[in-house]
């Protein structure tokens, strides 16, 4: 379709196709949106569209089917034996805990942060020079810290669980585009208003919710779950537990750790983000009919001859934002809201870090990892709470910066000009080089007109992975269900979500199994 169109116009188009094969269709609805932008002569949009037909149909030698409505989700309907709790309000703990609701089984849903309308407030208190509240921050707290991000729902796995995701996402007031678009987003300011509507609908379902509440101790016996501790003053008893705590619960990592719990260093990313003006990433994507389009994103991969450096988590019209969770360290992330209209684009520029780069050894010296350069970037930035920030074309040949150009930094807070060379470890800091230089060449004015950089990203995914097996729970320990992006197991919004909706699954299966 042409750049200048309407989706009456897509569907009208569909039906007259349909038509001259002499095919009898209704409720056409449109099923995938994307913009093809390959050549800048003819960008247009591509659409798939999707009718119900008689069984049976014939078209092109194809017996074409009625498609079943793929968001449905089948759910077994059984009573298990005792209250299941659910640690973690992000989407994997939120898909978790509906799913039970849903099949009869309400859990205690614990979450250690605030209700997502406080814990807006909190942050907006921290970004603006208050305190931080380690426990209720970008990091933690209802609705996970994708709450404060871009809200991408577009993911890599081919679970077709990601649909019920979609839907109910959808049903609770998100936008009916992310059940069309390829790249469907939904955008902080939106998804709060989501995850308020899930939450009241798992309390309407019987599901216990209890805020400013974080898990303290576990305690097993005879290789099964028995009990546990909230808040280091209170136990009850518990026999199913899913753990959804994100992938920055540290204090937590260290807990189950102590308790022996299997786990295992895995790899993850780190690096800087990067801002450009939005206008320029849009003419660079869409060259003379960028005014006609939406706000441009862009992937960018370099792979150098040791390890990668890539573009992550891209955030157009959007802000950087202050993701710290420690106090004396810091980190920073991106964060759009629905409409994409802020004046910068930003995206990580990150590279891969292996369990072999860590110093020392065991599942948690990936945490040590993260630890040591957010307190170095905390005290680059002046130890104030102050976000280092150099230019790129400055931190490309070792040169301070001292004013800025055509870009400003849009950071939730206060920043200062610093070599961000000083907080970075210098192989990450070479390979950094040498991947601006190539997207200098695939996009150009990337690395050399005006762009900043905001260091340190830390927070790409885990650093570890809490081992479980075939049953989703722990190696060794019945009962305990490690999930999510916190246990090492999906990486953004849709994927946590689908494998909260696993593990619910799993606990329902494997209790018909009597495990």
């Amino acid at each position: 379709m042409p750049i200048r169109h309407t989706l009456r116009e897509v569907i009208v188009a569909a039906q007259e196709i349909v038509r001259l094969r002499c095919i009898i269709a209704e409720d056409f609805r449109v099923y995938k949106q994307s913009i093809d932008a390959r050549k800048k002569d003819n960008i247009h949009y591509v659409y798939s569209v999707v009718a119900k037909v008689p069984d049976g149909t014939v078209c092109d030698g194809t017996v074409l089917t009625s498609l079943a409505e793929e968001h449905e989700l089948e759910i077994p309907q059984k009573a298990l034996v005792s209250r299941p709790v659910v640690v973690g309000m992000g989407p994997c703990g939120l898909f978790a805990a509906y799913v039970l609701c849903k099949s009869g089984n309400p859990p205690l849903l614990i979450e250690r942060g605030e209700p997502v309308e406080k814990r807006t407030e909190t942050v907006q208190m921290f970004w603006n020079g208050g305190e931080l509240n380690p426990e209720s921050n970008i990091q933690f707290g209802e609705g996970g810290a994708g709450t404060f991000s871009d809200g991408k729902l577009n993911t890599r796995i081919s679970d077709p669980r990601q649909r019920y995701v979609l839907h109910t996402f959808y049903q609770h007031g998100g936008p009916e585009d992310i059940l069309y678009k390829a790249k469907p987003h939904i955008g902080t300011d939106k998804l709060r208003d989501v995850i308020v509507s899930m939450r009241n609908e798992i309390l309407r379902m019987g599901g216990e919710i209890r805020f400013d509440t974080c898990l303290t101790g576990v305690k097993y016996r005879d290789g099964a779950v028995t009990e546990i501790e909230l808040n280091h003053s209170e136990s009850i008893s518990c026999h199913t537990l899913i753990l959804a705590i994100g992938h920055s619960s540290r204090d937590t990592y260290e807990m189950l750790s102590n308790m022996q719990i299997p786990m295992e260093a895995k790899p993850f990313a780190v690096g800087v983000r990067a801002e450009h003006r939005q206008a320029f990433i849009n003419h660079a994507q869409y060259g003379d009919v960028a005014d006609a389009l939406p706000a441009a994103d862009y992937r960018l991969v370099y792979n150098g001859k040791d390890r990668s450096c890539y573009s992550f988590c891209m955030c157009p019209g959007g802000q950087v934002v202050n993701a710290s969770s420690e106090e004396g360290r810091l980190v920073v992330n991106g964060m759009s809201h629905h409409s994409r209209d802020g004046e910068n684009a930003n995206s990580a520029l990150v590279v891969t870090i292996k369990p072999s780069d860590f110093q020392g050894k065991g599942p948690l010296a990936g945490v040590g990892f993260q630890r040591k350069y957010e307190a170095l970037a905390y005290a680059t930035g002046g130890a104030d709470g102050s976000a280092p920030v150099q230019l790129i074309r400055d931190f490309m040949i070792d040169r301070p910066s001292i004013e800025l150009l055509d870009v400003h930094p849009s950071f939730t807070g206060r920043w200062r000009f610093a070599e961000l060379k000083q907080c970075l470890p210098d192989f990450v800091t070479e390979t950094l080089k040498e991947g601006l230089a190539s997207f200098e060449r695939k996009m150009k004015g990337f690395s050399t007109q005006g762009g900043v950089l905001t260091g340190v990203e830390m927070r790409t995914s885990a650093p570890l992975r809490i081992l479980r097996g075939e049953d989703f729970q722990s190696i060794g320990v019945k009962g305990l269900y490690p999930a999510g992006e916190g246990a090492g197991y999906a990486g953004g919004i849709v994927s946590a979500a689908v494998d909260g909706i696993r593990c619910a699954l799993a606990v329902l299966e494997n209790e018909r199994k009597k495990i």
